[in-house]
């Protein structure tokens, strides 16, 4: 097992877990700021304002994107056992 092996595996680790978050993260993050912005317009301060939709666009993104993430995760799990002889030092 070599250190050039294991830090690719550790990087490829990081961007598929970046790259299977960002659609959940990027779509509460932007609803959120949607609803404060619609808050701050309208004097609203209901906490409960923001988190309904957030929960709603978070179900949305993923039924809309859960099949593509499933797809990355499958195909990084299938990399990942493939190197695993090259790590082992098989």
């Amino acid at each position: 097992m070599t250190d050039t092996a294991l830090t690719e595996l550790a990087v490829q680790m990081m961007i598929a877990t970046a790259k299977l978050s960002a659609p959940v993260l990027l779509t509460a993050l932007l609803v959120g700021f949607g609803i404060s912005l619609l808050q701050a317009v309208t004097s609203l301060q209901d906490s409960t304002l923001s988190f309904v939709p957030k929960i709603i666009a978070v179900a949305i993104a993923l039924v809309v994107c859960g099949n593509w993430m499933l797809h990355e995760l499958v195909s990084f799990t299938h990399q990942a056992f493939d190197m695993l002889p090259t790590l082992l030092g098989g």
